[in-house]
């Protein structure tokens, strides 16, 4: 008892020593260097041995400093000289405090049992000037490299103990710190799945994601979407002309997850702001990723980010009573709007040929259906409400078709596309379409209850056993198009777009894409726009202005007008849609090329006769071939004359 507690003594005499010494050198100039290397290595290791001794790791970082504790206990008291020594650092200092610090950690192994690490770690970051203190942030992460071959358990306590003070950091890193910090961490995350994860691996690689989602949470939105890129960015997206091997599976999930978990830290506010182009193109391309877990992450994350009123938990499972719930809608701003017209039919797509993959697993069918009706809820306009019914009854034609797919999947996507079409007649709010709709499922209860969402189907070898369904299903009980567009027209609504059918592409095409196309058939072609391209004025011949075409236009009714323009515009459409690039040049050639080349005849004819005869033919430059007598030029006289030859106006400026 009598050397405890003279040892005791001797500590706190001896800590009293350096904070001195400490205290001495760091104000006054003319003294030794306290922060050179030699003397570092021998005040940081003692103070920390302190600290560890008889340590109650439970107290809190910012401890007292009353005058008894410091007396009593030696652990207090070398923590307030450890405080006070990185309190005084500088910029130039800060490595050769924590230098020390790291090496002790690793020589006595405690980032095993990372408490005490988590605590020191701590006390150096709440000390320390605020404006150093993601310094502290970069010179862990370049210990964590110099250990990068080290077992996976050291790592992971290194990784969190980083975790737990880099959100403290985060609001000093500017520019090139946030994408540095994310690019080791990635880095790190990469080569563990590289290593062929085990159970510590994969402990170390939770670490590492839930490490980058504490860091971005500090950050301003701006840069958490310059994060997400840069992460997707890493993602390996499938190659179809060489094999996507497992490693590079395993390296979509991981980096995948962490986008997910960095998206949950970010508030979508306006989609155009989340959703900009290069990060939606290559999201999207990653959806159709061949695995199935990679597929159902992208789509969590469409759900992260598009959720902006907290439905996303009342969409997880496909229910029809869903309309009675409490669904949190607002009217749409103009962007979101814009951003549908140029992004949505991309996301359509996506949904339907993700359900195409034999290898989807009822998680997958869920997601997506909760896609679809976050989009609908989300953008609550009556355009995208049509787009999502023509999507419903495209995926219902794939669904009756598509022979690859077993029964339970078009027994799940006919359940999807019930579940679709009951929270679109509900949130339209017309009684003729939701008659209709409560028509069909009323239906399927009693004819076809395997077709909606209250039977679970199971994955394939479950033992659930649907009947055959395919193409031997009855149409009543079925959602058809014409009976949908009589109950719009009940309600006077216009159904040119109800009626345009959705034209899918196919997944190559999809993931070939970079850009975003638009749906042909959801672009309204106004005819009168081609008058604006400057030098030749087209004009329909009943649109001609005189005054019996005035008088046709007074004494008919307006809908004959309305059929006529709608009738021209699908005509166009279909024109488009159909018709080869070669017979559009051709016909648009043909339509024009006789009054252009009699205007172009005019011109070189004017030319020719103000200029006193000259060849404008001949190449300027070239010798005269009337006046030189051989073959070669005899040859020349033959060819025709440059504006002779016939161009297509497409291609005349």
């Amino acid at each position: 008892m009598e050397d405890t507690e003279v040892r005791r003594k001797l500590r706190l005499a001896g800590l009293k020593g350096l904070q001195g010494v400490v205290r001495k050198t760091v104000s006054d100039d003319l003294q030794v260097n306290i922060w050179e290397k030699t003397h570092m290595d021998k005040i940081i290791p003692s103070l920390l041995y302190n600290m560890q001794d008889n340590r109650p790791l439970s107290l809190s970082a910012d401890a007292t400093d009353s005058s008894s504790s410091e007396e009593h206990n030696p652990a207090v008291l070398a923590e307030m000289c450890l405080r006070e020594v990185t309190g005084r650092a500088t910029f130039g200092n800060i490595k050769a405090v924590l230098q020390p610090v790291l090496k002790h950690l690793d020589n006595h192994e405690l980032w095993v049992d990372n408490k005490f690490a988590i605590h020191t770690l701590k006390v150096i970051v709440f000390s320390i000037k605020s404006q150093y203190t993601y310094d502290v942030v970069q010179i862990l992460l370049s210990h964590l490299d110099e250990h990068s071959k080290d077992q996976a358990c050291i790592r992971t306590g290194m990784v969190s103990a980083l975790s737990k003070i880099i959100s403290i950091a985060a609001g000093e890193a500017v520019g090139p710190s946030v994408v540095g910090t994310v690019n080791s961490l990635l880095t790190h995350l990469r080569h563990s799945v590289d290593s062929r994860s085990q159970d510590e691996e994969h402990r170390f690689q939770e670490a590492v994601i839930n490490t980058l989602g504490e860091f971005v949470q500090s950050l301003p939105d701006y840069q958490k979407i310059e994060t997400m890129m840069f992460i997707l960015s890493k993602v390996p997206v499938p190659d179809p002309d060489n094999a996507f091997r497992d490693g590079d599976v395993l390296v979509q999930n991981m980096l995948l997850k962490s986008l997910l978990k960095v998206g949950t830290k970010y508030t979508t506010v306006q989609l155009t702001a989340t959703f900009q182009g290069p990060f939606i193109e290559p999201l999207l391309r990653i959806s159709l990723a061949p695995d199935p877990v990679v597929r159902l992450i992208v789509q969590h994350i469409l759900h992260t980010l598009i959720d902006r009123r907290g439905n996303l938990e009342k969409f997880m499972k496909p229910d029809l009573n869903i309309v009675n719930s409490d669904i949190n809608i607002e009217k749409c701003s103009r962007q979101d709007v814009m951003f549908m017209k140029k992004s949505g039919q991309d996301l359509y797509m996506c949904v339907y040929n993700n359900l195409q993959f034999q290898n989807n697993r009822q998680e997958n069918i869920e997601a997506l259906l909760c896609t679809v009706c976050l989009l609908a809820v989300e953008v609550a306009n009556e355009d995208v409400w049509i787009d999502v019914i023509r999507l419903a009854l495209a995926i219902q034609e794939m669904a009756c078709i598509n022979n690859v797919l077993s029964e339970q999947r078009r027994c799940a996507i006919h359940a999807m596309v019930a579940c679709i079409m009951n929270l679109v007649g509900y949130l339209l709010a017309l009684p003729n379409v939701n008659q209709y709709v409560e028509q069909v499922i009323k239906l399927r209860q009693e004819d076809a209850p395997h077709l909606l969402p209250e039977i679970v189907i199971g994955d394939d070898g479950g033992s659930t056993t649907p009947p055959e369904t395919g193409s031997t299903l009855s149409e009543v009980l079925l959602f058809d198009r014409n009976a949908l567009a009589e109950a719009f027209r009940n309600h006077e609504h216009d159904v040119a777009r109800l009626q345009l059918p959705f034209v899918p592409r196919q997944s190559s095409e999809l993931v070939s894409v970079t850009r975003s196309i638009s749906d042909l058939n959801s672009i309204s072609v106004e005819v009168d726009s081609i008058n604006s391209s400057p030098g030749i004025v087209r004009k329909h011949p009943e649109e001609e202005i005189t005054v019996e075409s005035l008088k046709k236009m007074m004494a008919e009714p307006l809908d004959v007008n309305k059929e006529a323009e709608e009738a021209r515009r699908i005509q166009i459409v279909e024109k488009y849609r159909t018709a080869t690039f070669e017979e559009l040049i051709a016909e648009k050639s043909e339509a024009k090329m006789d009054q252009l080349q009699n205007k172009l005849n005019e011109i070189f004819g004017k030319l020719s006769a103000s200029g006193g005869g000259h060849d404008l033919g001949r190449t300027p430059g070239s010798p005269n071939p009337s006046a030189t007598k051989g073959d070669e030029y005899s040859k020349a006289t033959c060819a025709p004359p440059l504006y002779e030859i016939r161009f297509p106006d497409l291609f005349v400026f």
